[in-house]
């Protein structure tokens, strides 16, 4: 059984409402966010976004992606330790690509060697 389902449909609903409260066309939106206007049109009729052009639309439009997962209360897992710490680090604007790997690396073998079984 799925655990997560993206709700793919108000996603579009609330670009929709984007581009509306923006006074934009979807080709406004496809050459603002660079996402191609045949991914909207397939968009609209219910088909999923690939995440390259979910990550620009979310950036375009100030949505969430974890605002359309739909998962129930029961179904919910908590993300470890070192996955939460690793994607602190690789969005942490005061590092470097090279940096953030190295502490990561860093990180996940001191946690790894001091870890409780």
């Amino acid at each position: 059984m799925k655990k997560g389902i993206f709700d793919a449909s108000a996603f579009f609903s609330a670009l929709d409402a984007q581009r509306a409260a923006r006074r934009l066309t979807w080709k406004d939106v496809a050459a603002q966010s660079g996402v191609s206007a045949s991914t909207l049109t397939r968009m609209a009729q219910g088909r999923r976004p690939d995440v390259d052009s979910l990550a620009a639309l979310t950036a375009w439009s100030g949505l969430a992606a974890d605002d359309f997962i739909r998962v129930t209360e029961t179904d919910k897992v908590q993300p470890e330790t070192l996955a939460m710490i690793s994607t602190h680090l690789r969005a942490d604007k005061n590092l470097t690509e090279e940096g953030a790997i190295a502490l990561d690396e860093l990180i996940k073998a001191t946690y790894e060697r001091l870890r409780r079984d």
